[in-house]
């Protein structure tokens, strides 16, 4: 099996709950595919200057959670990081992954005891919609 180095990836083992994304087999699949997809553009705009294709997860990651949510269901959690933002993650049942977690390096973030995220909220900013929306259109492309 190949390895990954996003948090949970050994047991990211969830299916699809959306018929539009079923021949994504599990989250490490969605990673690759958007690994192929994650680009400045994509990246929240205060982030930009640090993204590097070396570093393609940087300021993916609510984006991706609620990407994740659609496909895999579940709901999508957040670390508070220093600035008030959150950095959001998926759980799935008793699953529980963070696809972005990379950007973080050696960093280790806590994913117990954190508050639930809801898309109104984060996408109540238009250019994180917009990001989201961009990403959903990319992968979907990209699968069909």
């Amino acid at each position: 099996m190949k390895t990954y180095k996003f948090y949970g990836w050994e047991t990211a083992d969830v299916k699809p709950v959306n018929e539009d994304y079923k021949s994504i087999k599990d989250p490490r699949e969605l990673y690759d595919l958007l690994s192929e997809i994650w680009c400045a553009d994509t990246c929240a705009p205060r982030m930009r200057s640090g993204w590097t294709k070396e570093n393609k997860t940087m300021g993916q990651c609510s984006i991706t959670a609620f990407l994740v949510q659609d496909i895999f269901g579940g709901e999508v959690y957040g670390v508070l990081r220093d600035g008030g933002n959150y950095h959001c993650y998926n759980v799935i049942g008793d699953c529980k992954f963070d696809l972005t977690s990379e950007q973080f390096g050696d960093e280790k973030l806590c994913y117990e005891g954190n508050p639930q995220q809801f898309r109104e909220t984060h996408f109540s900013k238009e250019e994180k919609y917009q990001r989201y929306m961009y990403l959903s259109r990319e992968l979907l492309n990209k699968i069909k």
